[in-house]
């Protein structure tokens, strides 16, 4: 699997649009040669058929990343095992561990700050949405 460093930033916008919810970028990483990454994003907003299909069509790094995120302990393990300085710093970031997003400003990594700052508020939008059990339907 490529590292998401590896997408054109072109690529790497679109998925900020599409982790951010906007259903055109989705459609356009989905439709354009990049499933994998339309099913990162739709991962990283809690979707566990996303996370499935990434897992089952060989972008496990991807869905590991995505649990990771989540702060799932055996996913946490397995990134800091991985030796992926990106992985690690970048999951870390969007935990909101202060060393991992030091270092995306260190490596001028600024698409993957904006990226680690969306997965943040998505984050604490579900954290606010299972809190407020009176919206679910």
């Amino acid at each position: 699997m490529k590292s998401l460093t590896h997408y054109d930033i072109k690529i790497l916008i679109a998925l900020n649009k599409s982790l951010h919810g906007q259903k055109k970028f989705f459609n356009f990483l989905l439709q354009n040669g990049y499933p994998e990454l339309a099913a990162f994003s739709n991962a990283v907003r809690g979707d566990e058929a996303a996370l499935h299909w990434l897992f089952d069509n060989n972008f496990g790094s991807l869905g590991v990343l995505s649990n990771a995120i989540d702060n799932e302990k055996k996913a946490v393990q397995w990134v800091m095992k991985s030796g992926d300085d990106f992985m690690i710093h970048f999951s870390a970031a969007c935990r909101q561990e202060k060393f991992g997003m030091k270092w995306l400003k260190d490596k001028e990594l600024d698409v993957f700050i904006i990226m680690a700052q969306e997965i943040i508020t998505i984050l604490e939008t579900q954290i606010k949405d299972r809190m407020f059990w009176y919206r679910w339907k």
